[in-house]
């Protein structure tokens, strides 16, 4: 075995002829410590967010990068070498502190290689090595001519932040160059590179310190939406709650509270911002602002002391005001309207509308634009079978929503609906895996007919 001091270059060639390592990272504290994997080009910048492997994003697309196993200060790589595409041809192992922790307070760290279960690379460390470092480069595997490598200890007063400007991040927005081509042959099966979007790193991390249960919702929602190939998708996400008299008690119980902590969650998954677009409706329909990461404790209890609880219900005004908010108007329309970014309502009520030939228009209108209409009802169903909580028929009371998501006369089919009899007795998956019910089949023909300009993602 090898054992590599600080600064140290290896062929990996003179160990093993395998292309398949297991890469081991620890690092000893009592800080929380984040270790990743970014995959870098030939530049040493990141071309492709997809390689950056981290305890959200536990494989690359072919599974080139895996991360095993993961801990505070901890994470076992499965890596194939052969496989990697030309913008990977720097493997960067790193770690950042949390908190007051800084890298020079922890005990000791190692970086250990093995190929065929055997060790054949190490390097150790101690916190003496470094100083106010909040993150660390410990080691890369790279190419150049054949794949070697270094033990590198090299640190980043500024955390996080430093490390990504390091790697081609001073733009904060997406970037849409293409890396340069690298000499490798690239295989036929990998995909075109995807834009970076350095704002969603920097949204996890700071949702990770000041949103953990937002956080960890997040993580549920990404793994409805690797299901149907939505990962990459982008979106604003809009929630759009009942607030006519009977739905008291949902708003007593804190039942809307965690729904709406449950719909911000997705909606950190569509937008980098950190935040989603609240519309109240009931007798009026009301614009109210925003839902984010800072300020969800209570909101709820918040928002209905501004905004009473009242008589009446009607749909179409709600959907007029969201309409006027994202497009600028909400007038009669038969010619598509594209945008570059789409929108998701979700559409809660647990009764019927007073205003159905409104509504009806809206839906009609709304096909042609780059919006869809996500409706969830709450209440008890008379018929229909009762799967864990929610329900695939539906009770009188609800008939209108479900003609809505069969609705003719519409460009495109731009709305789905399901009732649930208790919002709270739906697990998180099973909730996630319902609103991408029908929204990427929308978001494949919204693409194929203009609506969105621009959609990067892969939809299955």
């Amino acid at each position: 075995m090898k054992t590599l001091i600080r600064g140290e270059k290896s062929k990996l060639a003179d160990f093993t002829p395998s292309t398949q390592l297991q890469v081991e990272v620890n690092v000893a504290s009592g800080f929380e410590v984040d270790i990743t994997c970014f995959g870098l080009n030939d530049d040493k910048k990141i071309a492709d967010d997809r390689y950056m492997i981290f305890y959200n994003q536990l494989q690359s697309p072919y599974n080139e990068i895996q991360l095993q196993s993961h801990n505070n200060g901890s994470g076992t790589f499965l890596i194939d070498l052969s496989k990697l595409p030309p913008t990977s041809r720097y493997l960067v192992f790193t770690a950042t502190i949390d908190g007051n922790g800084k890298m020079g307070m922890i005990s000791s760290g190692s970086f250990v290689v093995k190929a065929n279960g055997q060790r054949i690379m190490e390097y150790s460390f101690q916190g003496k090595d470094f100083n106010n470092e909040k993150a660390v480069i410990i080691s890369e595997i790279y190419y150049k001519s054949l794949w070697r490598v270094s033990s590198v200890g090299r640190g980043f007063d500024g955390g996080l932040a430093a490390l990504l400007k390091d790697f081609g991040g001073e733009v904060a927005e997406e970037s849409s160059q293409q890396p340069a081509p690298s000499p490798v042959t690239q295989a036929a099966t990998t995909p075109p590179p995807q834009p970076v979007n350095h704002k969603r790193i920097m949204l996890e991390k700071k949702m990770e310190q000041q949103a953990p249960k937002i956080l960890d919702l997040s993580k549920k929602a990404t793994v409805s939406l690797q299901k149907v190939g939505l990962q990459n998708h982008q979106a604003k996400v809009a929630l759009c709650l009942d607030i006519s008299g009977s739905m008291a008690n949902l708003y007593r119980t804190g039942k809307i509270q965690e729904f709406a902590e449950r719909i911000l969650a997705l909606g950190t998954r569509f937008d980098d911002d950190g935040s989603i677009d609240i519309f109240l409706f009931g007798a009026k329909a009301h614009d109210a602002g925003e839902l984010t990461i800072e300020n969800f404790y209570g909101f709820v209890n918040r928002l209905i002391k501004q905004y009473p609880l009242e008589g009446s219900t009607y749909y179409g005004k709600a959907m007029k005001t969201i309409r006027n908010h994202y497009f600028g108007s909400s007038e009669r329309r038969n010619n598509p309207l594209p945008n570059d970014i789409s929108v998701y309502v979700m559409f809660v009520t647990d009764g019927a509308t007073f205003d159905e030939k409104e509504t009806i228009s809206h839906i009609q209108s709304s096909s042609y634009e780059p919006i869809f209409w996500q409706f969830m009802a709450i209440g008890k169903s008379n018929k229909g079978t009762k799967a864990r909580g929610f329900f695939r028929a539906f009770q009188s009371d609800f008939s209108f929503l479900e003609e809505l998501d069969h609705l003719t006369g519409r460009y495109l089919d731009n709305a789905n609906f399901f009732s649930v009899e208790d919002p709270q007795m739906i697990s998180d998956h099973e909730l996630y895996d319902l609103l991408m019910n029908e929204y990427p089949g929308w978001v494949r023909a919204a693409s194929a007919n203009g609506l969105i300009l621009r959609e990067t993602s892969r939809v299955r």
